[in-house]
């Protein structure tokens, strides 16, 4: 951790006593140091410095050195202008005015963003799409451009520090959310708050979140932009207060909620939280969807002790600052049954037929083509669909969701397995053909289930007459 030497005590901050997290009041005037820090950077910096002159920041006298300084022990620390400072401000320099704050957010799933870094996602960054072409000193065997510009820029790098506290172009610059600081601390403060005005207006917006929410595998932001909540925080975006200091749902505006007043900001009966898994009642990122809690005691956080029905509490208060009891009940109901449907039908019978075709595919990673079916499948199509019925956009659940996952099971996965199962057992070895009839029972037993049996023209008859009916019912009732 980065250690304050005794020039933050002259800078004029004095702490409260009685606090138990050691919170620092704002200086008296700035400091000399981050005087000295101005009568350069505002010259050759002037973007920065009026950034920073409209910050809060500012007015509390918190400048350059306060945030930048650094002991002389520290990994990245360097003499500037006869300071020592870092490049690099991490959440433990944050938590020196506000420790709750990054007490909380390390204890979130953001927090382990960077975590992402030995996945099955960045195999294909590092392999699949990239190669070891881009050398520096930090990487001297290489590392895949990628990786360094796609996955590291939401999900954070692990800092390279050069000498002199020089950063590697690799890993800096970074404001992944779960970067890897040299001193140890997990995050970026600045994926969320932008610096160097750190606006709090920014931070609300959904724009902010749509950085690394966005696209084929997470569209929380498109999903957003849908749904009602989203029309109408664009189509009333003057009535949502956004940088008022107080910020209360229900209270201090009420024309829409954004990202950050379901999951993050205050209502009535609830303060802020950067942890943004305590309003969360399912985990929709895995292959088949759990409840946090579970996910969250696998990555050894806090969160593991808090079962997921008091976060949909958290939640559903949230809800109804705008929504009626009936309302909000109602609506998990329907979301509970989509990310069901997803896990029974498809997730959980996709998962074990995956497994038990590995022995009869190319070993490497994504050298199958079922691999890159399989992969789409729960990675982006299944997300879509559930994350969009979390948010009640209805073309993501359906369409772009549901539709997709049924589409690319039948038509592509079932075949795909079959062939495995063809190929295996025209093998000359007997493990392969043990492999094969292995498959071959799991996929008959999944397509002859009720799930899947009318893919094999085996519906139930009064199913199909009913249906038969209330076709007929409907034409004539539209003719």
């Amino acid at each position: 951790m980065k250690r304050r030497t005794q020039s933050m005590l002259i800078a004029g901050f004095c702490t409260f006593a009685s606090s138990a997290m050691g919170q620092m009041f704002a200086p008296a005037e700035l400091s000399s140091q981050t005087k000295a820090c101005l009568e350069c950077h505002q010259k050759i910096n002037p973007g920065l410095y009026q950034q920073w002159g409209s910050s809060k920041h500012y007015r509390a006298n918190v400048g350059c050195y306060e945030c930048h300084q650094a002991n002389p022990d520290d990994i990245d620390a360097f003499k500037h202008e006869g300071t020592t400072i870092s490049v690099l401000v991490t959440p433990k320099d944050c938590a020196r005015c506000h420790s709750g704050e990054v007490a909380e957010f390390t204890a979130s799933h953001h927090a382990k963003a960077g975590r992402i870094l030995g996945s099955l996602d960045n195999v294909l960054a590092e392999v699949v799409e990239g190669n070891s072409a881009m050398q520096t000193m930090g990487f001297p065997n290489g590392v895949s451009a990628s990786a360094v510009n796609g996955c590291w820029q939401c999900h954070g790098a692990e800092i390279k520090v050069l000498p002199g506290g020089r950063l590697d172009p690799a890993t800096y610059p970074n404001s992944g959310i779960g970067r890897l600081n040299p001193d140890g601390s997990e995050g970026s403060c600045n994926a969320c708050h932008t610096r160097h005005d750190f606006s709090v207006a920014q931070a609300r917006h959904p724009n902010t979140c749509g950085k690394c929410h966005l696209g084929p595998d997470h569209p929380q932001k498109e999903i957003y932009e849908e749904s009602k909540h989203g029309i109408n925080f664009f189509s009333k975006i003057d009535e949502m207060n956004l940088d008022n200091e107080k910020w209360i749902v229900g209270e201090d505006y009420w024309a829409a909620p954004t990202c950050a007043t379901c999951h993050m900001s205050a209502t009535k009966t609830q303060g802020v939280t950067h942890d943004v898994g305590m309003r969360i009642s399912w985990n929709n990122r895995p292959v088949v969807s759990v409840r946090p809690e579970t996910s969250d005691a696998k990555m050894g956080l806090p969160g593991a002790d808090v079962p997921w029905q008091v976060r949909r509490n958290n939640m559903q208060d949230v809800c109804l600052s705008c929504h009626q009891d009936q309302w909000v009940s109602n609506f998990y109901t329907q979301y509970d049954s989509l990310v069901e449907l997803y896990n029974t039908k498809f997730a959980e019978p996709g998962r074990e037929l995956y497994t038990l075709a590995k022995p009869l595919k190319n070993p490497a990673p994504f050298s199958n083509k079922i691999d890159f079916t399989w992969f789409e499948i729960w990675h982006h199509e299944g997300r879509r669909a559930r994350h969009g019925a979390a948010m009640m956009a209805p073309d993501y659940t359906h369409w772009h969701g549901m539709y997709e996952v049924a589409q690319h099971f039948y038509a592509d996965y079932i075949p795909e397995l079959q062939e495995l199962v063809e190929k295996g057992l025209a093998s000359d070895d007997p493990d392969q053909v043990a492999a094969a009839e292995a498959l071959e029972a799991k996929l008959e037993e999944v397509l002859n289930s009720d799930d899947h049996k009318w893919f094999l023209g085996k519906m139930d008859p009064e199913e199909a007459e009913a249906r038969r009916r209330a076709a007929e019912e409907f034409k004539a009732r539209y003719k």
